[in-house]
């Protein structure tokens, strides 16, 4: 067993508390990835793309694993270029991964957004903003989207009702802005859904925002952008840990289908075959 609570794995979180219903916990957190979606598709135009045709909701074949993929496209030279919103997992075994990723075409490069909740079945939170410039070198990139969120950041770092939570993925690490949340509650589940709720519509707030303001890449620096983009589009899902304890449950064969549609590999493929 870890000694740590911030460096337990998720396997350790859920063996001491392996069958906990947490149905009610997950109409709450996944209707706040829902009002998040809603707000974004009200302002940025997407449509549902065909490979998520019969996945809005599905189980295994035993009925041990549950969940829903939907995956929508935009204008992916002027508007979002993939839109995700999918959970995965057994809301009466303890075991949730809930989740909203919004990539953005090549016109702008304000930074992807990234929302998640789970449970294990503590609460656990993950949002970022994940950067399109190396923000250690591009330091009016890093001024402009991830400084003034620094404050913010801090506020939530330093509420004692939250534990950070490390990924055991060095891949997800380095995936981090300096302003990624990655939390465990330890506080009762309503006063996690009210903070953390409040923190997701503050960042998605500040995120619009950031598309509304945002300048246009000069085209010439487009198609790298892009190619940068797809790596770490592909990367962020293929090497997530979370891919291995699905597998236990559904098999390698049918978590990598689901894999390559909630990463929209097919459309990486499409995309990239036409430059």
């Amino acid at each position: 067993m870890t000694s740590s609570t911030q460096t337990k794995t998720i396997h350790e979180f859920l063996a001491e508390a392996p069958d906990v219903d947490r149905s009610e916990l997950w109409a709450a957190l996944w209707g706040i990835l829902s009002e998040a979606k809603n707000k974004i598709t009200a302002e940025l135009e997407v449509t549902p793309h065909a490979s998520g045709a019969g996945l809005d909701y599905w189980t295994s074949p035993d009925g041990g694993y549950e969940g829903s993929l939907n995956p929508y496209v935009g204008d992916p030279d002027e508007g979002v270029e993939w839109l995700v919103h999918s959970w995965i997992g057994n809301r009466q075994a303890s075991i949730l991964d809930m989740n909203l990723q919004v990539w953005l075409g090549p016109h702008i490069d304000v930074p992807h957004l990234v929302i998640v909740f789970g449970t294990v079945p503590r609460v656990f939170h993950f949002s970022d903003v994940v950067p399109r410039r190396d923000p250690m070198t591009d330091v009016d990139y890093l001024n402009r989207y991830f400084e003034p969120e620094n404050a913010a950041w801090l506020r939530l770092r330093g509420d004692d009702r939250f534990l950070w939570s490390v990924s055991h993925g060095t891949y997800m690490r380095a995936f981090n802005s300096p302003i990624a949340n990655s939390y465990m509650a330890t506080c009762p589940d309503d006063e996690a859904v009210a903070v953390l709720g409040e923190s997701v519509r503050e960042r998605v707030d500040t995120w619009l925002r950031w598309v509304r303001e945002a300048q246009p890449v000069p085209v010439e620096e487009r198609a790298a952008l892009r190619r940068r983009d797809h790596l770490v589009r592909r990367y962020g899902y293929t090497l997530d840990p979370m891919n291995e304890l699905s597998k236990k449950f559904l098999g390698a064969e049918r978590v990598d289908e689901l894999v390559a549609t909630r990463a929209g590999l097919g459309q990486i493929a499409e995309l990239e075959g036409r430059s």
